[in-house]
């Protein structure tokens, strides 16, 4: 699990991930600070997100999204919005067969 958590602190740079103990289930508590040392995300997530390659791609994903929305870079309902644009794209292209 070492080489998960520096995987993570690579893909996450300049933020630093560490990997809590694992818990009853397995679960691992991921925690991403920042330079100074501050708690920016904590979030769990269980062993299978951690060790196949397609989900721990997701996990990295939904992390970069979360540390856009908790600088303030990206509002959640913007999130939102551009969900829904690009549902009703796909469902007009079906729509025009």
């Amino acid at each position: 699990m070492e080489n998960i958590s520096l995987l993570l602190s690579e893909a996450l740079s300049p933020y630093q991930a560490t990997l809590g103990p694992a818990g009853f289930h397995g679960e691992r508590l991921v925690t991403l600070k920042d330079s100074t040392g501050t708690t920016v995300i904590e979030r769990t997530l269980c062993v299978a997100q951690l060790c196949d390659k397609r989900q721990l791609t997701d996990v990295v994903d939904g992390f970069h999204r979360d540390l856009l929305v908790a600088e303030g870079r990206l509002e959640p309902s913007m999130i939102a919005a551009l969900r829904h644009a690009a549902q009703t794209r796909g469902f007009t292209a079906i729509q025009a067969f």
